[in-house]
C-alpha cells in the first residue's frame, strides 16, 4: 500500500498508517472538536473495508479522527453525523476518493529494501536477457503496485537504466506504476522530490539520472526524461477489476497485503499469480508472506517469491 495496495486503490494500494497515535487510548469526547463516536468509526471502516479490502483496526480510531477532522473542517460540516450521511448520499460519491486518500498513508523512499535490486539486477534481468537472446527487439514489463509517491518505480527504472545500458533503446521494456491514492499518483507522474527524499539514492546513479529542480520554492531533483519513458502512472484498486493482461516478468506488491484480510489477500495473490509469466517474480514487504495463502509460488529470496 511501497501500496502506497498500498488502499490499493499502495493499494498501492497505499496502506493505513500504523500511526505513533495508533496505540493510544482515545482522547476525551470534551477534548475534540467534533463529537467522534465509536458507530461513526465503524462505519468508516466498513466503507474502508468495502472499498479497498483494508481491515481498519479499533485502535486506529484516534488516527481515522484526526485525519478526517481536517476534511469536516474544508467541508464545514458541523459533526460526523453530518459527514457520514455525506458518504451515504448519492452527492456523497465525488468524497470517497478523499476518504479513501486521507486514510492511506505511503511511506516510502528510494531502493528501500535494497536486496529486492539487488536481486532484480543480479539474478530477474540476466534471466531475462537469457530467455531472450537473439531476440531483435525483447520484452520486458514490471507492476508496482501500490507505488505510493514514486520511489519504488523510479529505483526499478533507475536499475534497468544502469543495467542494460545503451542496450535498453532495443529493449520493449515498459514499468507499471499504480496506487489507489490519486494524489500518490499524481505526485508520481510529477516525479520532482525534495532533497533529504532522495538520500537512499547512490550518488552516481542520483548524478544521472536526476536533475536539478525546485519544490515549493526549495531546491529538490527531478527524475530524468529517461527514467519518466519507461513509467505508466495510473489509479487501481488492487480489488477491483484489472484492465491491463500481462504477462509481467516481476511485480512490486510490498507492503500493502499486511492490510488486507485474509480473503483479500488470496484474491490478490491469486490475481498477481495469472498476471505473472512463467517464472515470473513477485516482491513482497519484509513483514509479508506466502504462507498458508497460495502455493502458487515458491521462495527465491527473502520476501522473493518465483512462480510455480
Amino acid at each position: 500500500m511501497t501500496a502506497r495496495n498500498t488502499v490499493s486503490p499502495s493499494p498501492a494500494n497505499p496502506a493505513v498508517a500504523p500511526d505513533a497515535a495508533a496505540g493510544s487510548a482515545p482522547a476525551p469526547a470534551g477534548a475534540r472538536e467534533f463529537r467522534f463516536e465509536r458507530h461513526h468509526f465503524d462505519r468508516i471502516a466498513q466503507l474502508l473495508h468495502q472499498l479497498a479490502g483494508i481491515a481498519l483496526a479499533s485502535h486506529k480510531i484516534e488516527m481515522v479522527y484526526a485525519r478526517l477532522a481536517r476534511r469536516l473542517r474544508d467541508l464545514r460540516l458541523p459533526d460526523f453525523d453530518a459527514y457520514c450521511a455525506l458518504l451515504d448520499s448519492e452527492e456523497g460519491a465525488s468524497e470517497i476518493g478523499f476518504l479513501v486518500n486521507a486514510l492511506t498513508t505511503n511511506l516510502t523512499s528510494f531502493y528501500r529494501e535494497a536486496h529486492h535490486f539487488q536481486f532484480l539486477e543480479q539474478v530477474v534481468l540476466p534471466e531475462i536477457r537469457a530467455h531472450n537472446t537473439g531476440v531483435p527487439k525483447p520484452r520486458l514489463r514490471i507492476w508496482s503496485a501500490g507505488c505510493s509517491s514514486g520511489p519504488e518505480p523510479y529505483s526499478i527504472a533507475m536499475v534497468l537504466a544502469s543495467t542494460l545500458g545503451a542496450d535498453l533503446r532495443r529493449w520493449d521494456a515498459r514499468i507499471l506504476a499504480t496506487d489507489i491514492d490519486t494524489h500518490m499518483v499524481e505526485t508520481a507522474k510529477r516525479g520532482v522530490y525534495a532533497l533529504d527524499g532522495v538520500s537512499g539514492i547512490p550518488p552516481a546513479i542520483r548524478a544521472r539520472y536526476t536533475e536539478p529542480a525546485t519544490l515549493n520554492g526549495e531546491p529538490a531533483v527531478a527524475m530524468s526524461g529517461e527514467l519518466k519513458r519507461l513509467i505508466t502512472v495510473k489509479p487501481l484498486n488492487l480489488l477491483e477489476r484489472w484492465p491491463m493482461s500481462g504477462p509481467f516478468d516481476a511485480i512490486f506488491c510490498r507492503n500493502v497485503l499486511i492490510y488486507f484480510d485474509r480473503q483479500g489477500r488470496t484474491q490478490v495473490i491469486e490475481s498477481f499469480s495469472r498476471m505473472l509469466g512463467s517464472g515470473g517474480y513477485l516482491f513482497l514487504g519484509h513483514s509479508e508472506s506466502l504462507y498458508g495463502v497460495s502455493s502458487s509460488f515458491h521462495q527465491a529470496g527473502p520476501t522473493i517469491y518465483q512462480k510455480a
